[in-house]
C-alpha cells in the first residue's frame, strides 16, 4: 500500500474483508456466465422435438441466446448508472432476485417463444448484476491491487465456463432440459444471503442522469439489426427485401442513437470516452474477440454432438481445456503485461485466437479428439491474455467514481460483439449449410424439404422419422455441416485478425519506469 492513497478512501473494516467480498461477487458473476455456458451444451437437446426438448429451430435457438444478450447489452449501461445512483449493493440484490425468478420460469417453458421471453427476463436481472460486481470490486480494492483482483475476477469467468457445460451435461443426462435453468435458483439464494452479510454499499457522489430515449434507441436498433441478420441466414438469402429493410432500419436507428447521445447532456453512452484511442481499441478488442468466440461456440456444440455423436456431458467435458486455460492464465496475464506491455500481450492473444479459429476450418468427422482439446486450450489461453489487460485498461481509464459506467461499457461491447457474432456467424453457418444440403433433399416431400434444410439437427430429425430410407441423409448432412463450419471458422479468423490489427496500432506499448505514473494520469484526463 503506498502512502499516496488517502487512508479514509476505503474503510478499514471493508478493506479487511475485501477478498471475501471478491468471492461473493464472483459467485454472482458465476451464475450470469454459467447460464450461457450451460445453454451452449443444451442447444441440441432443446432443438429436439418434445418430450425430450421443445423442438426449437436453429433461428429460435439463436433468438433464445440473443434475447438474453441483446436485453443484457441494451440495459447494461443504464443498469450501471442506476447502480451508481441508488447504490451498487441494492442493484445487485434486485438483479439477482429477477434473474432467479426468470430462471425458474425458463425451466418450465412450454414452447420456444416462452423460452425466448423468459430468457429476456433473466437478462433484465443479469444486466443489473454484471456491472455492479466490477464496480464494487473497484471500490473495495486500492488501485495497486485492482489488476490482481480483476485478473481473479476474469478467472471466475473461466471457472463458470468450465462448470457450465459439465454441470449442464450431467443434468441433461439425468433430468429434463429445464433443469439447466432451475440450477440457477439455489445459487441465487446462496449469493443473496452472503451479499446481504458481506458486501458494502457504494454509489457515485455525482451520478449521471438516466437516458430512457437512448436505451430504447439502442435496444430497438440492435434487435432490428440482429433480426435481419438471423432472418437472412434462415432464408439463405440476404437480398430478400424484408431482410434488407430490417438490417437498414437497424443501422439507421443505431446511427440515430449515436447522434442523439452526442447531443444529449446526459447520454447513456458517453461517446467522448472514445476520443481516447487506447480506450477505444481496448473496447474494439473485447467486442471482436467475443464476436469470433461466441460464433465458434455456437457451431462447435453441433460439431461435437451432431457430427461426432458425443453426449451433452461428454461435450461439456471437452470444453474443460478452454476453461482451464482461462483459470490458469487470467490471474497471471498481468505478469506478461508488466513484462511486454498491453499492446504485445493483447495482440498476441488475438493472433492466437485467430490461429485456433483457423484450425476449426480443417476439422473433419474423424479428426483426433486430442487435436480439438489442444485447440480449445490454446483458445482459452488467448482469451485470458485479451480479457485481463483490456479490462484493466478500460477500468483504470475512468475515475473510481465512474466504475459502474466503465464496467457497463466493457460488458456492453462484449455482449453486443457476442450477439452479433452469433447472428452473423450463425447466419453464415445456416446459409452455407442450406446451400450444401438442398441438392440432397430432392426425394423428400416439398413441406419436409424446407424444414430439413434449416440445420443439421432438422435434417437428422427428418431422417430419423423416415426410418431406413432416411439413413441416406446422414452422411450428406454431416458433409454439408462440416463445409459450412469450415467457411464460418474462416470468417471468425478474419474478425480476430482485424482485432489484432486494431490493438497492434492503438494499444500502448510497454512504458518505461518513469512514464508509468504519467501514462496513468493521461488516461484518466483523456477519459474525463
Amino acid at each position: 500500500m503506498t502512502s499516496s492513497v488517502p487512508a479514509p478512501r476505503i474503510p478499514e473494516a471493508v478493506h479487511r474483508r475485501r477478498w471475501a467480498i471478491l468471492g461473493v461477487l464472483m459467485l454472482s458473476l458465476l451464475i450470469v456466465v454459467l447460464d450461457n455456458s450451460i445453454l451452449n451444451v443444451a442447444i441440441k437437446t432443446i432443438s429436439t422435438p418434445a418430450p425430450t426438448g421443445i423442438g426449437a429451430t436453429q433461428s429460435e435457438i439463436e433468438w433464445a441466446i440473443n434475447a438474453y444478450t441483446l436485453v443484457f447489452a441494451g440495459l447494461l449501461f443504464t443498469a450501471g448508472l442506476i447502480g451508481d445512483r441508488l447504490g451498487r449493493k441494492k442493484v445487485l440484490l434486485g438483479g439477482l432476485v429477477v434473474f432467479g425468478v426468470g430462471s425458474a420460469l425458463a425451466a418450465e417453458s412450454g414452447s420456444p417463444n416462452q423460452l425466448i421471453a423468459y430468457r429476456a427476463l433473466m437478462a433484465l436481472g443479469a444486466a443489473f448484476v454484471m456491472p455492479a460486481t466490477l464496480a464494487v470490486l473497484m471500490n473495495v480494492f486500492e488501485r495497486e491491487e485492482q489488476p490482481k483482483a480483476i485478473g481473479i475476477w476474469a478467472g471466475g469467468v473461466g471457472l463458470a465456463i468450465a462448470i457450465g457445460p459439465i454441470t449442464g451435461g450431467a443434468l441433461l443426462d439425468h433430468f429434463w432440459w429445464g433443469s439447466v435453468f432451475l440450477i440457477n435458483v439455489p445459487i441465487v439464494i446462496i449469493a443473496l444471503t452472503l451479499m446481504v452479510w458481506l458486501v458494502p454499499d457504494s454509489r457515485d457522489p455525482r451520478p449521471g442522469r438516466l437516458d430512457p430515449v437512448g436505451v430504447v434507441l439502442s435496444v430497438v436498433g440492435l434487435v432490428l439489426l440482429v433480426y435481419g441478420i438471423i432472418k437472412g441466414g434462415e432464408l439463405a438469402d440476404f437480398t430478400d427485401a424484408k431482410v434488407l429493410a430490417t438490417i437498414i432500419a437497424g443501422l439507421a436507428v443505431l446511427t440515430g442513437f449515436v447522434i442523439f447521445e452526442k447531443r444529449s447532456d446526459h447520454p447513456s453512452l458517453d461517446v467522448t470516452y472514445f476520443k481516447n484511442k487506447v480506450f477505444s481499441s481496448a473496447m474494439a478488442a473485447i467486442a471482436l474477440v467475443f464476436f469470433a468466440l461466441m460464433g465458434v461456440t455456437f457451431f462447435s456444440v453441433f460439431y461435437m454432438q451432431s457430427v461426432r455423436g458425443y453426449s451433452p456431458f461428454q461435450s461439456g467435458l471437452m470444453m474443460l481445456p478452454l476453461a482451464a486455460a482461462q483459470m490458469i492464465f487470467a490471474p497471471r496475464a498481468r505478469l506478461l503485461v508488466d513484462r511486454f506491455g498491453n499492446k504485445a500481450t493483447t495482440t498476441a492473444g488475438l493472433v492466437l485466437i485467430a490461429a485456433t479459429l483457423a484450425a476449426f476450418s480443417s476439422f473433419e468427422a474423424d479428426t483426433p479428439i486430442w487435436v480439438l482439446e489442444v485447440v480449445f486450450f490454446l483458445m482459452g489461453t488467448g482469451m485470458a491474455h485479451i480479457m485481463t489487460p483490456t479490462s484493466v485498461v478500460i477500468m483504470q481509464a475512468l475515475p473510481r467514481e465512474k466504475a459502474g459506467s466503465a464496467s457497463a461499457l466493457s460488458n456492453t461491447f462484449r455482449q453486443v460483439g457476442g450477439a452479433l457474432g452469433i447472428a452473423v456467424l450463425g447466419s453464415v453457418l445456416s446459409t452455407s449449410y442450406r446451400n450444401g444440403i438442398e441438392g440432397k433433399l430432392g426425394l423428400l416431400p416439398p413441406g419436409l424439404r424446407d424444414t430439413a434444410g434449416e440445420s443439421i439437427e432438422a435434417t437428422l430429425g427428418v431422417a430419423e422419422k423416415l426410418g431406413a430410407p432416411g439413413k441416406a441423409l446422414v452422411t450428406p448432412a454431416n458433409d454439408a455441416f462440416l463445409h459450412a463450419m469450415h467457411i464460418t471458422a474462416l470468417c471468425g479468423t478474419g474478425v480476430a485478425l482485424i482485432g489484432a490489427l486494431v490493438t497492434a496500432l492503438f494499444l500502448p506499448g510497454k512504458p518505461s519506469a518513469g512514464q508509468e505514473d504519467e501514462k496513468e494520469q493521461e488516461l484518466v484526463v483523456a477519459a474525463d
